[in-house]
């Protein structure tokens, strides 16, 4: 009998992996789901001195977001970081914005640098939380889009 294969991974990173890779993850689990594909998102920070200055576990903008959509917010977890072993075992990396992320990771993970998808979506600080979310809804749907029509994509 044959197994069926573990679906692949979408690495969603941020700084403080309570808010913009939140996100991300929450929307694309939910709609690959929808979509009938076989990919499952998890998400984790390139900065984990930041999460000190998390209240709580993941941001409120992020469950009052996903409420907004209809969306159940997964069980509360502690914010992540990220580590080699999660790029390892990621399909695809997608880190929310390049001008801030991308020296983090040419700095912590070099060989990384040009492997990540970078995306630009502003923090909190910079743009305002409807903005953000909506810009990562529209991001997510066309990696969605993009998985639907040609499913074995990296």
């Amino acid at each position: 009998m044959l197994r069926e294969a573990p679906p692949r991974v979408v690495l969603f990173l941020c700084s403080g992996n309570y808010y913009r890779s939140r996100f991300a993850e929450a929307i694309f689990n939910h709609r690959a789901t929808a979509a009938g594909l076989r990919w499952v998102a998890t998400s984790a920070g390139l900065r984990p001195d930041h999460f000190r200055f998390n209240p709580g576990t993941i941001s409120s903008l992020v469950t009052e977001g996903l409420s907004a959509r209809g969306i159940a917010a997964a069980p509360p977890r502690a914010p992540l970081a990220v580590c080699e072993a999660d790029l390892e075992s990621a399909a695809r990396v997608i880190a929310m914005k390049e001008s801030e992320h991308r020296p983090v990771i040419a700095a912590n993970f070099p060989r990384w640098t040009d492997r990540v998808v970078y995306w630009n979506v502003e923090d909190v600080m910079d743009a305002a939380p409807f903005q953000t979310l909506r810009a990562i809804d529209h991001r997510v749907d066309e990696l969605i889009e993009a998985l639907v029509e040609a499913p074995s994509w990296l």
